[in-house]
């Protein structure tokens, strides 16, 4: 028996899972790492520590399935995108430590850029906003901060990559410097049209050319790993973004159709086809994935603080012993007491864009308690993918008739009836929610012959849960102006230095 083994390295974790041919999960692993805060707003990670992590976990959960390399068809490798990594060509060692999406140290540097007149060029070019969030500011700051690397930048001694290029690198014992389109896409670096680097955008970072790793296809043999990793050379066959993994393994294939991932952050992807949808709501434009020669495009919006909003009330205030108490706590009280939470803990992202907003808690009386705020906690999750979805539906012209939701958070029953409620359409919860690892497993499988044709996989895709919604048109509307008018004080106390 084949099996495919998907690595799903993720912001918190490293994790891999073996699927077998009918997408069931015959295994799994997991292994938290470090987060590594040095100053207010950096976020930054230990590359050798997710190197450790993620094959410590691919070799436990080939154990626990009693399989060996042998049994493996292919490896994929879905990744937290935009983390950025400089190390050295010859030795493999980083530089520095990588810089993590969430890190908003260069977000003076993106309002320079924005006030110098870039911001329309690079959102036509990349598909992007400018914003710290992408690489390509955070490649910037490491060349000119980390000493001696611009130096050895320009003398071809060091190369970039974000986790899948660190990844692949680190698998074929160097032999591979590569991404994928999809994950070219989030560094503000890569011509979404042409589909390559862009040697304007190159220029205008100060990024030399010879750092980047080459553009390959979401599905391909790239090559195999080094005889020292496992006890065979297994193929290494897929490459994405986990968002854009997610999408395809949520079976979004056509145009109209979107996915929304509650992890860390919450990441809503809608498919537009073979056409890139240039967006007028401040969302982004990305690659969704190039499968056999053809590129596929979608519209996303991205939440900074989803999950992450759980965590805070379990480390922050210690409200709950484990995130999964949230649900409970919340459930306690029929409403939020008037209570509205938003979780700009690192800022806004879509389709507010706002670097400087921060968390704020509003509507607090005397008869409020821990249970109000786990529950607007979790509703400030579910408004913020509703300003999402209504800034998509103007962009795509289209109207939403199902979300399909995955991700850690997607377990909450309480947060997905809520958001089916704000949304006013069904939430289909899968009968696999490990959507990210599965879509990169397909992408590697069909590169290999595993699985024949995508047609040979659609029929895997099952609900477990269909979530209707129950709000009156009043009720909803309620609830969202309560939401707005949280947001707009949110937004305005930081400019009006209201709390400092």
């Amino acid at each position: 028996m084949k099996v495919i083994l998907a690595l799903d390295q993720g912001t918190t974790s490293s994790r891999a899972i073996v699927f077998d041919h009918h997408g069931e999960i015959l295994a799994l692993a997991q292994k938290e790492f470090r987060q590594i805060f040095p100053q207010p707003g950096w976020v930054e990670h230990d590359a050798e520590e997710i190197w450790t992590s993620q094959i410590s976990v691919a070799h436990e959960a080939l154990a626990k399935a009693r399989l060996s390399a042998k049994d493996v068809a292919a490896i994929g490798i879905a990744n937290q995108r935009e983390t950025t990594l400089l190390w050295d060509r010859a030795t493999g060692k980083p530089v520095a430590n990588a810089i993590v999406w969430q890190d908003r140290r260069t977000a003076s540097v993106c309002e320079q850029l924005s006030a110098r007149g870039h911001a329309d060029s690079i959102q036509k070019k990349t598909g992007l906003v400018i914003d710290a969030y992408f690489s390509a500011t955070k490649l910037a700051w490491l060349l000119e901060h980390v000493p001696d690397c611009r130096r050895r930048a320009d003398a071809g001694e060091l190369v970039f990559g974000t986790i899948d290029t660190w990844l692949a690198w680190k698998l074929s014992g160097g032999a591979l410097h590569i991404t994928d389109a999809s994950n070219a896409a989030r560094t503000m670096l890569f011509n979404i049209e042409r589909g390559e680097w862009d040697e304007e955008l190159l220029a205008l970072f100060n990024i030399p050319r010879a750092l980047l790793p080459e553009v390959q296809p979401s599905s391909a043999i790239y090559g195999t790993t080094d005889t020292g990793i496992f006890s065979d050379a297994i193929p290494i066959a897929g490459i994405a973004g986990d968002q854009q993994a997610a999408l395809f393994g949520q079976m979004c294939r056509t145009p109209g159709m979107a996915k929304n991932t509650y992890g860390t952050g919450c990441f809503m992807l809608l498919n537009t086809g073979e056409k890139a949808v240039a967006s007028t709501q401040k969302l982004l434009t990305t690659v969704a994935w190039n499968l056999n020669g053809r590129t596929s495009y979608a519209l996303e919006g991205s939440v900074f603080v989803a999950g992450a909003i759980v965590q805070w009330l379990r480390d922050g205030l210690g409200i709950i012993r484990t995130s999964a108490d949230v649900e409970a706590l919340a459930s306690s009280v029929p409403d939020n007491g008037g209570v509205y939470l938003v979780p700009a803990l690192t800022g806004l992202g879509a389709p507010h864009w706002d670097p400087h907003a921060r968390g704020a808690i509003y509507g607090l009386t005397r008869g409020s308690s821990a249970a109000h705020l786990a529950r607007a906690a979790l509703e400030g999750i579910a408004h913020q993918v509703a300003d999402v979805l209504d800034a998509m539906q103007n962009d795509a012209a289209v109207k939403l008739t199902e979300l399909r939701v995955d991700g850690g958070a997607s377990q909450n029953n309480l947060l997905m009836q809520f958001q089916a409620d704000l949304l006013g359409v069904p939430v289909i919860r899968p009968r696999v929610t490990e959507t990210t690892a599965l879509g990169v497993a397909y992408l590697a499988g069909l590169a290999t012959g595993f699985w024949r044709n995508i047609d040979d996989i659609s029929g895997q895709w099952q609900p477990e849960r269909i979530f209707q919604p129950q709000f009156s048109d009043q009720t909803r509307a309620q609830h969202r102006q309560g939401w707005r008018d949280a947001l707009l004080r949110t937004k305005s106390s930081h400019r009006d230095n209201v709390f400092r």
